[in-house]
């Protein structure tokens, strides 16, 4: 039965219901089920008032039924097979088709035996030619992900945001947190969830990725502002262990005249995990730490694990508050290191204000308005969703869920407190997690020109998958030694990567390995790893450093007008080349250049020994070479210098930007 109700489009056959409706402007959402409909809003928004009306219309012979969204149509024929197309006619995505054959078709909602649960699989015919993008952050050399199979599931490095953005002219995002893979197959794309209460997505159709990209913004929200702060240089190692160390490191930047916004106090400055809290022995005057980091004008910054050992103080009453992730089966640890850990349940809402409250007295009290929201997947021991549980349900259903809510606790802590403009740097995210002030960072990642490489791509999937705020820790956070000449080329090729990134960071766990710093319990358990400081890589090195710390200052004012767009639009300020450029089919093929905001075109170093590399400049723009001042036109493949203290940069249009010192 087809039929329309309350400007939705509904179809009933045996039990399955599905339902199409208009979700902001040129957009539906589209959720079935043999069971009820839920109103979940894991990560949208309520639906824009401000769209266009809806126009529904049944076939009279009730055989088929459309709906119209401004730009987007979706075709229901009487057996529920739905075809999307734009205002142009042209399809975007058509299910396949269920024959008596086979017997499988577009959608498959397989009930889960002795349960109101379903397996569910979702699939669309394949487009030849069609690129793809976004989906999050997977640890590969892969930005097209046409022909990928990609889990939906997070790990430490790997973060799933299932919105995919095409070529063809649609974005899409699946609305399921649970465990899942997505397939974009030659012959076949696929949604998959092993356990879920129905099928749920959104779609949109634009005539440009960025049209496609604010939509979807609208409907799952903008970061907020991003604090001054936040756009400097920030600093950071594994680990700096007391109070003095780190304020040593402080002074040093300033006696320098290096500019610097945000150090960080990594894990292990606490007592016990779980207990939130500053270890005295290593960091007897927090305020007072805080207040000198001030005056120098530098912000600290503060990391927070969701993991509680059974030791700490506040073990016995999150256990009996139900504030702890679950165990179905087996022993009740989730994450082993340095203890017997559990982690907090962050889809709890009381338990989330309970994490507030510890984070306001021993923290937010103290003068401390920046977190490290660590292990944010969470990171379980192993990953066997089948037996952990939260408040908001199983593991395999809601898993997914976990990182925005962790970054909501202290979005919703912050505001409540008054303050504007938050940001967090949180391991993890998922989609709508850009709204609670989530800055990704990429992990722990290798320290390689592999892997810098595979950031790359990385960054950018994520700018398209909502996530327009994101960082790496520059030299990779494993390895790297500082007195190692391979080594200190790999990260002056990071760093001056990171300089047009949207967060500048310095971080990494550099060898040799320090020795544990009094083997006390506590802040003494764990040591650090050697010197990571700019002026720790030799004179050669610090120079490159020095002058593009200088840089990322000068393009400050840049920078800010490139976050005021993505707090007003969801514009990511790092984006491929196809965003800006989507007429220049060669552009949507380059995976290893980008751009920061319309004016600037960057081409990093992604090869050792290399001092040069080719460069695509795009067609419909004029790009001068930022450092030699020669101007190309666009549509062409160029030779650019790439000398050790540089990478190349290209300026858009003549735009007058400082890269050079004797610009600004």
């Amino acid at each position: 039965m087809l039929y329309a109700k309350d400007q939705a489009l509904i179809w009933e056959y045996d039990h399955e219901v599905l339902r199409i409706e208009p979700w902001g402007a040129n957009a539906f959402r589209v959720r079935a089920s043999k069971d009820k409909l839920h109103d979940d809003d894991w990560a949208l928004l309520p639906a824009d008032s401000s769209a266009e009306e809806a126009a529904v219309a049944v076939a009279e012979d009730g055989r088929s039924a459309y709906i119209v969204n401004g730009k987007i149509r979706a075709d229901v024929e009487r057996s529920g097979r739905i075809t999307f197309t734009n205002d142009k006619g042209e399809v975007l995505l058509r299910e396949t088709e269920k024959t008596y054959q086979l017997k499988s078709g577009g959608r498959d909602i397989v009930p889960i035996p002795g349960s109101r649960d379903y397996a569910v699989t979702l699939r669309f015919h394949a487009k030849d030619g069609e690129k793809l993008y976004g989906m999050g952050q997977y640890q590969q050399s892969l930005l097209d992900l046409k022909g990928c199979r990609l889990e939906l599931n997070h790990r430490n490095s790997q973060t799933s945001v299932p919105f995919v953005l095409s070529n063809a002219g649609y974005g899409m995002l699946w609305h399921n947190p649970a465990i899942g893979q997505a397939s974009f197959n030659t012959n076949v794309t696929e949604w998959a969830a092993a356990s879920t209460k129905q099928l749920d997505y959104w779609i949109t159709a634009g005539d440009t990725p960025a049209e496609i990209e604010e939509s979807y913004a609208r409907a799952t929200g903008t970061v907020p502002m991003m604090p001054e702060f936040g756009m400097g240089f920030w600093q950071c190692k594994l680990r700096y262990r007391d109070q003095e160390e780190l304020l040593h490191v402080a002074r040093e930047h300033i006696r320098r005249g290096l500019p610097i916004s945000v150090i960080v106090i990594d894990f292990f400055h606490w007592t016990n995990q779980g207990d939130w809290k500053f270890d005295e022995r290593y960091w007897p005057d927090p305020e007072g730490m805080v207040r000198e980091l001030q005056e120098m004008g530098i912000e600290l910054m503060v990391s927070v694990w969701p993991t509680v050992q059974t030791e700490s103080e506040n073990y016995g009453e999150m256990v009996e508050k139900g504030y702890l992730v679950r165990t179905d089966r087996g022993v009740r640890t989730q994450f082993q290191f340095l203890g017997q850990n559990e982690i907090f349940d962050a889809t709890h809402p009381d338990a989330r204000r309970y994490l507030w409250e510890k984070i306001k007295r021993n923290y937010y009290d103290k003068g401390i308005r920046l977190f490290w929201l660590d292990e944010a997947e969470p990171e379980f021991a192993v990953y066997d969703h089948d037996i952990y549980r939260y408040d908001a349900g199983p593991s395999l259903q809601v898993g997914n869920w976990y990182p925005s809510q962790y970054s909501r606790a202290f979005y919703e802590g912050m505001t409540g407190e008054g303050q504007e403009n938050v940001i967090n740097l949180v391991r993890s995210a998922w989609a709508g997690s850009q709204r609670y002030g989530a800055l990704a960072w990429s992990g722990d990642i290798a320290s390689s020109f592999e892997v810098l490489g595979h950031q790359v791509r990385a960054g950018l999937n994520m700018a398209i998958a909502g996530i327009p705020w994101w960082t790496t820790d520059i030299g990779g956070f494993h390895g790297g030694n500082p007195d190692d000449p391979a080594f200190r080329e790999c990260i002056v090729r990071w760093f001056q990567y990171s300089t047009f990134s949207p967060v500048m960071r310095l971080h990494g766990d550099r060898s040799p390995y320090q020795e544990p710093h009094t083997g006390l319990p506590g802040g003494g358990l764990w040591g650090s790893g050697a010197d990571n400081e700019v002026w720790s890589y030799g004179e050669e090195a610090y120079e490159i450093f020095a002058d593009h710390m200088r840089l990322r200052e000068r393009l400050r004012p840049y920078i800010r007008e490139q976050m005021a767009a993505a707090h007003a639009k969801g514009t990511p300020p790092m984006r491929p080349l196809f965003y800006d450029f989507p007429g220049d089919e060669a552009s949507w093929d380059v995976d290893d250049q980008f751009l920061f905001g319309p004016d600037l075109l960057i081409a990093p170093i992604l090869e050792a020994g290399a001092r040069g590399r080719s460069v695509y400049l795009p067609a419909g723009a004029t790009w001068t070479d930022a450092y030699s001042g020669e101007t190309y036109g666009g549509g062409q493949t160029i030779l650019a210098d790439a000398p050790l203290e540089r990478i190349p940069v290209y300026l858009k249009n003549g735009a007058k930007l400082p890269i050079r010192a004797d610009q600004a």
